[in-house]
């Protein structure tokens, strides 16, 4: 089984100027999750779209410098699906689907809503949208590893303040509560939680303050699967060595 990665960039061409595709060459993994690309079709030079060994397949946003999402993968994929077919949040280039044989890997930015109360309201129909279309793929009875952004701290060890944000976007109750079901009544599974229960797991910190110095972060980045592969999982790791971006890599071998 593989070794997956999920990395939001928070720009591609920012984080491949800081190193992240010669990083991502000596990983080894299977397929590479990425979000947060802040690019569009004519933006990527062949080494973005396909990284020497890997092939890339991505679902740009319509609006410039904004969202953007791909998969690479070492092998093509037998079938590449862009978007879950929501017309609005489709043209915000979330979400990226590549079937391989019996398992499906895909690349999900869900959206923030920190930015405004609109874009919040936006997040919450995000979320109506894709808990039934988690469910229809549950219903396909693939294996499934959705890799990326949610955008959401389950609880209350996913954040090191969280008493300070009950009531901000990515920690209200409302946003943690549809989480749960994803994994309670979808039937997924949060891949790193159960290989690594510790404290002070972040692979989010904001560039205000001193958040990275002092590790006040989040942990919004998930690797969320069907049970099956779910339980092939043996390491788990987030990278913070180099930073690439606002975000650390989070890699899980399923294949040990």
């Amino acid at each position: 089984m593989p070794k997956i990665i999920s990395a939001n960039l928070n720009g591609i061409r920012s984080a491949a100027k800081k190193g992240f595709f010669t990083w991502m060459a000596a990983q080894d993994a299977d397929f590479v999750c990425v979000q947060e690309l802040k690019a569009q079709a004519p933006d990527m030079s062949e080494d973005f779209l396909n990284p020497p060994g890997y092939h890339g397949n991505f679902h740009y946003a319509e609006k410039k410098g904004y969202s953007g999402t791909g998969v690479y993968s070492r092998t093509a994929p037998d079938q590449v699906l862009i978007g879950f077919g929501s017309p609005e949040f489709d043209a915000e280039g979330r979400y990226v689907r590549c079937d391989f044989g019996p398992l499906t890997v895909i690349s999900v930015y869900c959206p923030s809503g920190s930015s405004s109360p609109e874009r919040q309201e936006a997040k919450f129909r995000f979320m109506d949208l894709f808990l039934p279309h988690l469910l229809a793929l549950r219903a396909e009875g693939r294996e499934v590893v959705i890799c990326g952004d949610w955008n959401i701290a389950h609880h209350e060890i996913d954040l090191k303040n969280w008493k300070g944000n009950k009531k901000n976007s990515g920690f209200l109750p409302e946003e943690r509560a549809w989480l749960t079901k994803v994994f309670d009544e979808a039937g997924y599974v949060d891949v790193h939680r159960g290989l690594d229960k510790r404290e002070e797991q972040y692979t989010w910190w904001s560039n205000r303050g001193q958040a990275w110095a002092k590790n006040v972060g989040w942990r919004i980045d998930y690797h969320v699967a069907t049970p099956g592969i779910a339980a092939q999982a043996k390491l788990v790791s987030i990278y913070k060595d180099e930073r690439f971006s606002d975000h650390a890599p989070l890699t899980i071998d399923y294949r040990l």
